[in-house]
């Protein structure tokens, strides 16, 4: 039986923006996230992290920096007995490492964890701060995306209503308006 999932970006979603983040200390959580991972476990999906992390392909950070950033926000996390089910991360940039097929708007990232963790994109949902992680979950084939006031969000509002995406205050509201 195939699972659902909510797709998840990163930063300005799951934790506070913060250009290139690479130091483990500066993760926190955006507003209402536990709430919302417990929500998207309660409803029976996995919350799965899909993050561009180009500051790899820049040379600025390594994929241990990522990984011990993805560390300490499981950490974070557990503290209210809740965990990110999968992190899928592109290291790509084009202008670095050439085009992938995992950088989003590109839908790898989201079939390699449907792979990896029995997911049906088609029943899944995609929530980000950036009309490229709208642009994804679209390019995938989730159900639905949505965009969240949170992080880049505000910038974005017009477009992604104009495109026909949802909108959102944070990932609590986004959880509980699409899996209602």
């Amino acid at each position: 039986m195939s699972k659902k999932a909510f797709f998840l970006d990163r930063d300005g979603v799951v934790i506070r923006q913060i250009s290139y983040l690479h130091d483990p200390a500066l993760v926190e959580l955006e507003k209402n996230v536990p709430e919302a991972i417990r929500k998207i476990h309660e409803k029976g999906m996995l919350a799965v992290v899909l993050t561009n992390q180009s500051g790899v392909a820049r040379g600025m950070f390594t994929e241990k920096d990522v990984d011990l950033c993805h560390e300490r926000l499981q950490e974070l996390l557990a503290a209210y007995g809740e965990k990110i089910d999968g992190f899928y991360t592109c290291c790509h940039h084009p202008d670095y490492t050439g085009v992938c097929s995992c950088r989003k708007p590109a839908p790898g990232l989201f079939h390699a964890a449907a792979e990896e963790l029995g997911i049906d994109i088609a029943l899944s949902f995609m929530a980000g701060d950036k009309f490229s992680d709208l642009e994804s979950g679209r390019n995938a084939g989730v159900s639905q995306s949505v965009l969240l006031r949170t992080g880049y969000g505000e910038k974005y509002i017009q477009r992604a209503q104009e495109a026909g995406f949802a909108v959102a205050s944070d990932l609590l509201e986004a959880v509980e308006k699409l899996t209602e």
